[in-house]
């Protein structure tokens, strides 16, 4: 539990700095509008966003870690696999530091999510905020004319707390919501939605 509280509070902290530090460049930059790109962290080279839910009884999201329904054997309401979250706590932020030369068009994306609560369906509904996992997507992208982004990703997740050993009949020891694994992708963003930052072509 410490170390996803540490974590939290280092995660908010980069992205207070990093929202100030735009906001500074932001400034510079509207003084200038005819001005060219900076070539290292222009305008917008930190974005991203962060999230906090709340899934209210019954409604609890499934790790894929513990059986459902559970065996009698596993000991109902006193069952020790209780890997049914109440609280999600995630993100994402990219880096796209160069702001000239084809190197512009890189960046780096970092995507975590935490999972809180200790829950069984049809049997107890807490309000929890025991540790689950920690799922997180990393990867770098490459961005391409009309809003096409090819990107490589790879994708864990790590059981905190009790989740770290063997949880009892129920225990399905699974690798997590998709487990592990990496991609290559193309997206493409319409309506307004994507970068505002160092694109450009």
């Amino acid at each position: 539990m410490k170390r996803v509280l540490v974590f939290l509070a280092v995660s908010m902290t980069v992205c207070a700095v990093a929202a100030q530090a735009q906001n500074l460049v932001g400034e510079s930059t509207s003084l200038s509008k005819s001005a060219p790109p900076r070539t290292f962290f222009p305008h917008n080279w930190v974005r991203g966003y962060t999230d906090f839910e709340v899934a209210p009884s019954h409604n609890e999201p499934d790790l894929g870690r513990c059986t459902f329904p559970q065996p009698a054997s596993a000991g109902g309401a006193a069952s020790t696999c209780t890997a049914y979250a109440r609280y999600l706590y995630s993100g994402y932020i990219e880096f796209q530091p160069m702001g000239q030369t084809l190197a512009r068009h890189f960046f780096v994306f970092f995507q975590p999510k935490f999972s809180f609560g200790r829950n069984i369906p049809q049997l107890t509904y807490t309000a929890s905020m025991a540790p689950i996992a920690y799922d997180r997507s990393i990867g770098v992208g490459f961005q391409l004319p009309k809003n096409f982004e090819l990107r490589a990703t790879q994708h864990q997740v790590d059981w905190l707390g009790r989740y770290g050993r063997s949880l009892g009949i129920a225990d399905l020891h699974t690798n997590g919501s998709y487990g592990l694994y990496a991609t290559f992708g193309v997206r493409w963003s319409f309506g307004g939605y994507g970068h505002q930052g160092a694109r450009s072509y």
